[in-house]
Order: C-alpha cells, then sequence, then structure tokens
C-alpha cells in the first residue's frame, strides 16, 4: 500500500500534460507538494459530464465517519487511501467509483517504507527527463459532505488510489501492493473506457522503466525535485 506520495509539477505543466483547459482548472494557487499524506489535499483529474477534463484538489482517502466510543460524538474520520484492484468490481465500497468514477492522480514519486524503528523510506519514480519525471497513479474519487469530527462539516472530493501486485524493483521493499501507474498512452482509456476496458490496464507498471529516486531513514518528503 502507498501511504505517501509527492506531486511537484507546477499548475500549468499539469493542464498541459493532463490536457485540462484553464477554464476547468479549480486548484488556485497551487503549490508543489514535496509529501502528500492520507487526509491531505493535492490534485487530480476526472471527467465533466460533457467528456472535458478538470482539475481540482482532492482529499487523499474516502472518507468513514466515526464515532467515539465514549461519548458517541462524531470523531476524526478515517481516510481510505487505497483501493486494492482484486475489490475494485466485488466490493461495493468501490463497484460505483470505478464503473463511474475513475481519476487521475498526478505524481512525481511515491513511497514505501521498509522496516521499523528506524524504518527506511524508499522513493520510487518512473524513467525520463529531468530529476523527477512526472507520471499518473490509477484512482477513483466520489464527493463527500458530511460531518468531519468535532461539528466540522465539510463537503469536498475525496480520492483513492488503485493499487496492484508489485513489480521487481518495488516487491523487495514492500512484497505485496505498489500503486498503479499508468503509461500516458492509457490515460484516456482509464478515465472514458468502459469498466472492463479501464480494468484491463490494472497491472504492474514495468520495472524497467522505473527508477529509485532516494532512499533513507526519516526521508518523509522527496525534497529533491521541486519544479517551479
Amino acid at each position: 500500500m502507498c501511504n505517501l506520495y509527492s506531486n511537484t509539477m507546477a499548475k500549468d505543466a499539469m493542464r498541459q500534460l493532463f490536457e485540462v483547459d484553464t477554464s476547468h482548472d479549480a486548484l488556485g494557487n497551487a503549490e508543489p507538494l514535496t509529501a502528500i499524506f492520507p487526509k491531505g489535499m493535492a490534485p487530480i483529474i476526472g471527467l465533466n459530464d460533457d467528456g472535458t477534463r478538470w482539475l481540482r484538489p482532492a482529499h487523499w482517502g474516502f472518507v468513514m465517519p466515526q464515532l467515539s466510543k465514549k461519548t458517541g460524538k462524531p470523531i476524526q474520520p478515517k481516510a481510505v487511501n487505497n483501493a486494492r484492484d482484486d475489490k475494485l468490481r466485488t466490493s461495493g465500497f468501490w463497484r460505483a467509483s470505478f464503473d463511474a468514477r475513475r481519476c487521475l492522480i498526478p505524481a512525481t514519486s511515491f513511497c514505501e517504507a521498509k522496516g521499523h524503528n528506524p524504518a527506511t523510506y524508499v522513493w520510487f519514480g518512473v524513467t525520463g527527463e529531468g530529476k523527477r519525471p512526472p507520471f499518473a497513479l490509477a484512482g477513483v474519487w466520489r464527493a463527500y459532505k458530511g460531518n468531519y469530527g468535532g461539528g466540522d462539516l465539510r463537503e469536498m472530493i475525496t480520492s483513492s488510489m488503485v493499487t496492484t501486485t508489485p513489480n521487481d524493483l518495488v516487491k523487495d521493499t514492500h512484497p505485496d501492493r505498489m500503486p498503479m501507474i499508468l503509461a500516458p498512452e492509457d490515460y484516456a482509456q482509464w478515465l472514458t473506457g468502459t469498466p472492463d476496458e479501464a480494468f484491463a490496464l490494472i497491472r504492474p507498471f514495468p520495472a524497467e522503466r522505473m527508477v529509485i529516486h532516494q532512499s533513507g531513514e526519516g526521508l518523509k518528503s522527496d525534497r529533491g525535485q521541486t519544479q517551479f
């Protein structure tokens, strides 16, 4: 599973790479994000009703409200930030979003932790030009409106990234799962294809097209690649 990634692409670069018109960009003054954790806000790309693409900030993790066992009042909710590929079509929690609300999650690296006390943080990315070539993770989204704990009412878009089996590069760090990286030529099919067509894209990204950018203890942000 992935609980940490980065997206340091400039807003203009995201619009260009993911073919989003300026009129459908709702990011505002977006800053480079060297560390995105569950419950954080980060950009995603989805589809308007007319098939054009939008770019919006989203809460990373589908919200699962919780109540205090002591008081029965709402407390900080859980955020389900990973969607297993083998659950997308069988779980009622994911199925409607996979069928109708798939998205692209822009990224410049993602992190997996290995070991404990202390853990080694390994930052993965893709090959290409520049220090941190950008890419897109496959995701799903849904709207949330309700109590966010402590009386805080929120209305927002939420997202979760799809995970699949790891390739040979990632599995040494995380032997069970890795985020699903989409090839650029597959962006349109993930967003607009039928559920069968989208599901056919799910596979580990080729290890030979990936790199380890950095690894070490305490590396909870990928500050080596900020692109202004």
